[in-house]
């Protein structure tokens, strides 16, 4: 595979990573099992969520079982969340359905996935037969976007912002560049409220040619056992997208929760979240960067609510910590990473002053 930024290998047939990536390895892998045991620095959900206003109404929900959902209240309130006609809203279960979808309902011809980023995209169009083109950004170059990299005739694009690991968040004109007739371009936005202002963000937007952005609700809001999620895209393309989904594919207390979190209190909970955030993120990359000696280098700018570190025997080093109570996510199972590469969800900060008191200790005991 090619890490020169330019298109990289076809990679035909199923999700196994036969490249060597992994492509359905995920943050819950490292804290399953003996999870209980461990700090979590591995999943990228918001701690001590979802909030207790929200866990209520949806427990309220439960009443209204027996019932079939019914999504038009919380399409409606996510299209008024986003100042979008109803149209161009399409309620998914997480934002993971939604890789599904676009996999197999768009007609494509050369698929592009920007990497490193969130493998499920990639995972999709490969289980539905698509061969898959890889863009390798490089380290070395901050992991940032330059859309001459993408092939002119890629008819499908797909780019996280911020991105998942590498927390880089893509300047949205960037990104923008990358439209042309004819193709869709997918932009994950999964972390996007993470960001204080979503500045950058491209949700909302319908001056962008073939732009269809995803946004999660399970992150910020701690609802990953609910899924929920949603598409931002032209009418056609969410009426292609509903026609490949089951009957009722959203559930009727995940449906609740949607509508609850785009109310104004929960978007200013959220904007307010995403202040502390950075704050803990901030302290976290000042804590990793004390073990620059010991060949410790963050990525950064980070704007996600996680960070990505590159570090020798970054493998050793991981399970060490989880024998001094601390799961944190490998990064090698992210194509255009490798065994060096971990990455680490933000906390506040005792708990990221105890996971740094740890990382020095695994440090100590995995040197040569």
């Amino acid at each position: 595979m090619r890490t020169d930024g330019s298109a990289a290998s076809h990679l035909p047939g199923g999700a196994g990573g036969a490249d060597g990536h992994d492509l359905r390895h995920h943050g819950d892998a490292e804290v399953r099992d003996d999870g209980s045991a461990l700090v979590d620095l591995a999943v990228n959900v918001r701690a001590d969520t979802p909030p207790r206003w929200l866990r209520e109404r949806v427990a309220a929900s439960l009443g209204g079982l027996a019932a079939y959902p019914d999504g038009r209240a919380a399409r409606a309130a996510v299209a008024a969340r986003h100042g979008l006609p109803v149209e161009r809203v399409l309620l998914t279960a997480g934002a993971a359905e939604a890789f599904v979808l676009l996999a197999r309902a768009l007609e494509v011809r050369r698929p592009v996935v920007v990497h490193p980023q969130f493998t499920e995209p990639e995972a999709a169009l490969r289980d539905a037969g698509h061969e898959v083109e890889r863009v390798v950004l490089r380290p070395q170059d901050g992991f940032r976007l330059d859309p001459a990299a993408v092939p002119e005739a890629a008819d499908l694009v797909v780019i996280g912002n911020p991105t998942n690991p590498t927390s880089v968040l893509h300047p949205a004109g960037t990104i923008a560049r990358l439209a042309r007739p004819g193709r869709t371009l997918v932009v994950d936005e999964a972390f996007m409220d993470a960001v204080p202002g979503e500045r950058e963000a491209l949700a909302g937007r319908t001056d962008v040619p073939g732009l269809v952005v995803l946004r999660s609700l399970t992150k910020t809001w701690g609802l990953a056992g609910l899924r929920i999620g949603y598409v931002l895209a032209s009418p056609r393309t969410v009426a292609g997208l509903e026609r490949a989904q089951p009957l009722w594919p959203v559930s009727t207390p995940a449906l609740v929760a949607a509508q609850a979190c785009m109310g104004p209190q929960a978007l200013a909970e959220a904007a307010h979240a995403a202040h502390r955030v950075a704050a803990d993120r901030a302290h976290l990359v000042a804590g990793l960067e004390e073990f620059g000696a010991d060949g410790v280098r963050v990525v950064g700018p980070a704007e996600g609510p996680f960070v990505l570190v590159r570090l020798p025997r970054a493998d050793a080093v991981r399970r060490q910590l989880r024998t001094l109570g601390f799961a944190v996510r490998r990064g090698d199972t992210f194509p255009g990473l490798d065994e060096e590469w971990l990455r680490l969800a933000v906390r506040d900060r005792p708990t990221v002053n105890r996971f740094l008191q740890a990382l020095d200790q695994s440090l100590s005991l995995t040197r040569p």
